[in-house]
């Protein structure tokens, strides 16, 4: 008896991004965490004590990540 052995495309592997697009797309990328940075900063210095002491952190703490350029994490 013979068995077909039919191939199924969940089985395949199924390719990534070229090196290319990767490549294109990373710039785009980092702009993008700059730019999350930078609202999350904001919205860190907006805050008040009391909220801040909700979240576990102090002023001085608040002011040495808000005062960080964007593009350094």
């Amino acid at each position: 008896m013979q068995q077909a052995v039919i191939p199924s495309h969940s089985a395949a592997r199924t390719p990534g991004r070229s090196a290319v697009a990767r490549l294109l797309l990373a710039p785009g990328r980092g702009v993008a965490g700059w730019m999350d940075r930078y609202r999350s900063r904001k919205a860190l210095s907006r805050l008040d004590d009391h909220l801040l002491q909700d979240i576990g952190l102090t002023r001085p703490d608040c002011t040495t990540e808000i005062e960080k350029p964007f593009w350094r994490a």
